[in-house]
C-alpha cells in the first residue's frame, strides 16, 4: 500500500485523500448572520453530530487551502454566536451548490440560490424553507486548530430547537430513511444520494452480539468462495444450529447433493460452500450455517 505522511505530503494532497477516503459526508447548510443583522448561507460537509444529551452537532468552516483566508460563516458565528443547521437532499442540492459560491461578503445568498428564509424561534438566524430538517443552534465555542491554510475550526453547537417535515415521519414518530433522500459529499466534485438501493439494513448487534468469526470451522473461515461480508453474516448469528438441526436440514434439504457426489469431498464442499453462499445473498443466515456444518457431519 502507499504510505502518505501528512508532515511531508503537500496540503492539497493530504486533503485529498481525507475527502474521497471518509465518505459519504453529511452536510451542514448553515445559516449565520453577520454582526449588522445580514444573512449568511453557505455547506460544509466537515460535519456530523456528537452526542444527544445534550444534542450537539459541529462543523468546521475551515481555512482556505489555496490562500488561508477565513469565511464568512467563520467570523459570523464568533460575532453572533447561532446558527440554523439545515440537512441537505437532492431536491435542494443543486441550489446548495449555488450558495457554496465565494460570494463577497455583503452578498445574501438565499438570494442568490433561490432558496426561501424563514424565521427561525430561538435564534436570530433564518431556517431554509426547503430543508425538511432544521436545526436552531446555539453556539458553544469556536475551536481553531492552526493558522495554515486548510486548518480546521470546530464550530460546536448545541441544538436547542429541531423542525421536521411531518412527512418524513413513519408510524413510531421517527424518520423513514426510505424517505428524506439525504444527499452526501464525496471527493472532489461527487456526491451521492442515499435513496433507493444505495440503501440497506443491518443489525446493530450491541448486547445482542453474535457469535463471531471464530466459532466457524476452520475450513469455513478460509473459504476461497465465501467473502468476507459472508463471514460476518455469519459471525453474527446468536447461537450457532445444533447437531440435530444440521443433520435434520442435511436429510432434508442437502441430501441430492451427497448422494450426487458421494466419494468427492472437495466437490462437495465446494457445492457446499456455494449453496451457503447463495442462501446468504437471501439472507437465510441459519440455513446457511447448517449447510456449512453438514459437511462436518457427512
Amino acid at each position: 500500500m502507499k504510505v502518505v505522511d501528512p508532515a511531508l505530503a503537500t496540503v492539497p494532497e493530504v486533503h485529498g485523500l481525507l475527502t474521497g477516503a471518509v465518505g459519504p459526508r453529511p452536510i451542514a447548510l448553515a445559516s449565520t448572520i453577520d454582526a449588522d443583522g445580514r444573512p449568511n448561507l453557505s455547506p460544509f460537509s466537515f460535519f456530523n453530530v456528537f452526542g444527544a444529551n445534550p444534542p450537539l452537532a459541529i462543523f468546521s468552516p475551515a481555512r482556505r487551502g489555496r490562500d488561508n483566508t477565513t469565511k464568512h460563516t467563520f467570523h459570523n458565528v464568533k460575532d453572533v454566536p447561532e446558527v440554523v443547521i439545515n440537512v441537505v437532499t437532492y431536491a435542494m442540492v443543486q441550489q446548495v451548490s449555488v450558495a457554496s459560491g465565494e460570494f463577497p461578503g455583503k452578498t445574501d445568498e438565499f438570494a442568490k440560490s433561490g432558496l426561501t428564509p424563514v424565521a427561525a424561534e430561538r435564534v436570530r438566524p433564518f431556517r431554509v424553507k426547503e430543508s425538511p430538517v432544521q436545526f436552531e443552534c446555539k453556539v458553544k465555542q469556536v475551536i481553531e486548530t492552526g493558522t495554515g491554510g486548510a486548518a480546521g475550526n470546530l464550530v460546536i453547537c448545541e441544538i436547542v430547537l429541531v423542525h421536521v417535515d411531518e412527512h418524513l415521519l413513519d408510524a413510531h414518530g421517527k424518520i423513514d430513511q426510505r424517505r428524506i433522500d439525504l444527499v452526501g459529499r464525496m471527493g472532489g466534485s461527487f456526491y451521492c444520494r442515499a435513496h433507493g438501493d444505495a440503501l440497506f439494513e443491518l443489525t446493530q448487534p450491541n448486547q445482542h452480539y453474535g457469535v463471531g468469526v471464530d466459532a466457524l470451522p476452520a475450513p469455513v473461515r478460509n473459504s476461497r468462495i465465501l467473502t468476507g461480508s459472508n463471514l460476518g453474516q455469519l459471525a453474527s448469528l446468536q447461537a450457532v444450529p445444533d447437531e440435530t438441526a444440521v443433520n435434520e436440514y442435511k436429510l432434508t434439504e442437502l441430501a441430492d447433493l451427497f448422494i450426487g457426489l458421494q466419494g468427492h469431498p472437495q466437490d462437495l464442499e465446494q457445492a457446499l460452500h456455494l449453496r451457503a453462499k447463495d442462501l446468504l445473498e437471501q439472507g437465510r443466515r441459519e440455513e446457511a450455517w447448517k449447510t456449512l456444518l453438514a459437511f462436518n457431519e457427512r
